[in-house]
């Protein structure tokens, strides 16, 4: 007798719902993405028990007859693949036909689906006993999935705890709805609304929905296009960030992906004007021909091969960058009035039980929404004529364009804390971290040097450094490197050099201190990496070089830092990602002493 078989296929479908459904969120995403293939406009969720207990997602979509949804259920049935060339230009967001067979290997699914011409009602349970039934014409389709890995007590075993298996969903809900501003998603567990979006094709509306109206507030439009891709969305003001990659969203033709190396992209962009460990907030679509990019490489379809990643990378590090550099970064510090924002959420919070009520909510918010549309109409007026005034020769602007810095000029009043320096102008009153904004200020002065022929200081007493066996073997393969920068160093005998001279940009007082620090960076093990020892060179040279918090600064010291500061490329972090500056704009003083009230 033969040993080897074919499988039962209910047998096979289990085996496939091990790849795709894993959780309750898999069944609401590979059921949403049948949704949105079907051109819904209007998608809802209802949860029970965080979908463990019952899973139903309805759409209006252009539903099916009783033909194809029969053939739904059957392993590699889709509408989406004809040929193998297809695969090559995928444009839907399934494609395989192994979601609903998988799903109901391991559930009790029923369906209910119209075209407007016949209805169908088809129930199956653990994959089998298929039942088909006459339903009426509302046109869509509604798929129930109830008691998930019934069949498969092990599967169901290893489901997190119920909080953990809703946050995956309203996560992927969220990154939904960002994906697709213009269809309409309702997301609900056990009859409280977690997710209600107006489907109006408004991207900001639905960060506004998603993240709250602080967030919004400080949201970048951006856009950008090459040859090969065209990019659009929103980055946060570097103050906003999170303390994991979870808000980097990043979208394909409309498909939620996770690509590590654009993640990177995107993280390099903010850097030094972000901490480190901190991530920015991002919601940003990639458009590009289906045929450059390959899908087909996860069961979850969530990862993605380029073809041209290079151009991608570039047009991302441009366009972000260039953003950044475009807009003013001072933090407020004062304290905001949030009676408006949370009394809604107050509301919302009272009328959860009672869904019918929310409309009253949704119009206090969308008061608040659209104020933070004005903010952004303001904004961007203010950019558009920083860009007229960058545009005016040398010649016609004679002393304009200091008006328009993205820093005014700061008139210093007072040090507190022998740490932050008082100033004001027109605008305001602004707190400056001194040792924070000399850092900036000797960063990119180092910086600057670094990339020119450098101007050599010779030693009268050269410095003598020993080293341990291993760092002194590694640094002896870099001397070349450090002689291009300026430093000239010789072997010394037995693990120990000498520097014989080192570049202008290193002060005499803390020659010896700066390139002992410099020969660590250089004996760190790890695989070399150029630009970040030339950062962290500049960076922690830059550290020693300037005033300390503590130390006592001139009224001279202070104009100096201050008119400096403004000179900087980036004048609002350190390099280590810490604020330079914060303000208190001269109408937020007003409104905390009640001189505006509005």
């Amino acid at each position: 007798m033969s040993k080897i078989q074919v499988m039962d296929e209910v047998l096979a479908n289990k085996i496939a719902a091990g790849e795709v459904v894993e959780k309750c969120m898999n069944v609401v995403k590979e059921l949403v993405e049948n949704s949105i293939d079907a051109k819904a406009t209007e998608i809802s969720i209802k949860l029970i028990d965080s979908g463990v207990k019952e899973i139903e997602v309805s759409d209006n979509g252009i539903g099916m007859d009783e033909e194809d949804a029969k053939m739904a259920f059957l392993r590699h049935a889709t509408s989406k693949l004809k040929n193998l060339d297809d695969l090559f230009y995928i444009e839907s967001l399934g494609f395989r036909g192994e979601a609903l067979p998988s799903i109901a290997s391991v559930s009790n699914v029923t369906l209910k689906t119209s075209d407007g011409k016949v209805g169908t009602l088809i129930n199956i349970n653990g994959g089998k006993d298929l039942k088909v039934e006459r339903s009426d014409l509302q046109k869509g389709t509604t798929i129930t999935v109830k008691d998930l890995f019934y069949n498969t007590p092990v599967r169901l075993k290893y489901l997190k705890n119920l909080y953990t298996e809703l946050a995956n969903i309203v996560d992927y809900m969220n990154k939904m709805a960002l994906s697709y501003p213009n269809i309409k998603f309702t997301l609900i567990n056990n009859d409280k609304v977690l997710l209600k979006t107006d489907g109006n094709g408004d991207l900001l509306k639905v960060i506004y929905e998603i993240f709250g109206a602080n967030i919004t507030k400080k949201m970048i439009p951006i856009e950008g296009e090459n040859d090969d891709y065209y990019i659009s969305g929103y980055i946060s003001y570097p103050e906003i960030t999170k303390s994991n990659r979870n808000s980097i969203t990043t979208l394909v033709n409309g498909r939620v992906i996770k690509n590590n190396e654009l993640n990177k992209t995107i993280i390099d962009c903010y850097h030094t004007y972000i901490h480190k460990d901190r991530y920015p907030i991002i919601v940003l679509n990639i458009d590009v021909d289906p045929i450059l990019v390959d899908i087909n490489i996860h069961p979850t379809k969530m990862d993605i091969k380029f073809s041209k990643m290079d151009t991608l990378k570039e047009l991302l590090t441009e366009s972000i960058t260039k953003r950044l550099e475009e807009i003013t970064l001072i933090p407020d510090a004062a304290t905001r009035d949030l009676h408006a924002i949370n009394e809604v959420r107050h509301q919302i919070i009272d009328k959860e039980e009672n869904i019918e009520n929310s409309e009253e909510v949704r119009e206090e918010k969308d008061k608040i929404y659209e104020e933070i549309k004005l903010d952004f109409e303001v904004q961007e007026e203010k950019v558009e004529l920083e860009k007229k005034i960058d545009a005016i020769s040398p010649e016609e602007i004679v002393d304009v364009k200091t008006d328009y810095n993205r820093i005014k000029k700061m008139y210093p009043k007072t040090v507190l804390f022998k740490t932050y320096i008082v100033a004001e102008n027109d605008d305001g009153m602004y707190l400056i971290d001194q040792h924070a904004a000399a850092e900036r200020i000797n960063f990119e002065k180092i910086m600057k040097k670094l990339k020119e022929e450098p101007i050599i200081i010779d030693l009268l007493v050269p410095i003598k450094i020993e080293l341990k066996a291993d760092e002194y073997i590694l640094i002896k393969t870099h001397f070349d490197l450090l002689e291009k920068y300026g430093f000239k160093v010789e072997d010394f005998g037995f693990n120990t050099i000498i520097i014989r001279s080192h570049p202008d940009w290193i002060i005499e007082e803390k020659s010896e201190e700066l390139i002992r620090k410099i020969i660590d960076i250089l004996c760190d093990k790890g695989s070399f990496d150029f630009d970040q020892f030339i950062w962290r060179i500049a960076a922690t040279t830059a550290c020693r070089m300037s005033v300390m918090a503590g130390d006592y600064i001139s009224q001279e010291e202070q104009e100096w830092i201050l008119d400096n500061i403004r000179k900087c490329e980036n004048p609002f972090t350190c390099p280590h990602g810490r604020p330079t500056i914060i303000t208190y704009t001269r109408y937020e003083l007003e409104r905390l002493f009640k001189r505006q009230l509005d």
